[in-house]
């Protein structure tokens, strides 16, 4: 952990104070941006197999929550309009409810390989329409609801933070089993993991078993 301690008296206080630490945008990042999807913004949502959508609560309280499923799971209702299927989760519902309270999204669009990314921001809803959640079954089961967003804005970011972080290159990849489970680090965290390590598989093997019989 850093040693460094963040000092009041170099907190930037104002925008003109931000815009001076950085060079002017240049005119391609502005003249970029859309309202509505162009043919390479459609495409890209076709190809891409992951999201992350970024709410906010009443209070404030903002989250990201990352969605994924089979290439082009997102549906293109029209030029404006999207439809993300609400697959099975953890239940917390904290992306739902704050869409409750604050209809503003920010999405975020991945496709492995592609250091580019494409961002959508808009206004959603929750939707229950028994046709629209039937066009996103998968093995006859449809989702409880479809996040539907229609787009204030949309543009193709560029690659730097996927090229400095190299995301997608193997040379990179960790090894998974240098931290422990996911169900190991949330009972350390919280109430404690068990000592005994065939009850500690145990709770592993029931989690991934939970994975392959709920995913949709």
């Amino acid at each position: 952990m850093s040693s460094v301690g963040v000092k009041p008296e170099f907190m930037v206080q104002d925008v003109a104070a931000l815009r001076r630490l950085y060079e002017p945008v240049h005119a391609l990042a502005v003249t970029k941006q859309r309202q509505t999807l162009g043919p390479h913004a459609e495409t890209f949502i076709r190809r891409s197999p992951f999201l992350c959508i970024g709410t906010q609560g009443a209070e404030g309280r903002a989250d990201v929550s990352p969605r994924g499923d089979a290439q082009g799971f997102v549906q293109i209702l029209d030029a404006g309009t999207l439809a993300i299927p609400d697959r099975p989760g953890n239940n917390r519902l904290d992306t739902l409810e704050n869409i409750m309270a604050n209809p503003v999204v920010g999405l975020l669009f991945m496709i492995p390989g592609y250091d580019e990314t494409l961002r959508v921001n808009g206004r959603a809803r929750l939707s229950t329409q028994p046709d629209l959640l039937e066009s996103m079954a998968v093995d006859g089961r449809r989702p409880r609801l479809a996040i539907v967003v229609e787009i204030d804005e949309v543009f193709l970011h560029c690659a730097k933070a996927f090229r400095r972080s190299h995301l997608w290159d193997p040379a990179h990849r960790q090894d998974r089993s240098e931290m422990p489970s996911l169900v190991k680090m949330i009972l350390d965290d919280t109430t404690g993991a068990p000592s005994d390590q065939a009850v500690m598989r145990k709770m592993d093997d029931d989690l991934e078993t939970a994975y392959r019989q709920t995913l949709y």
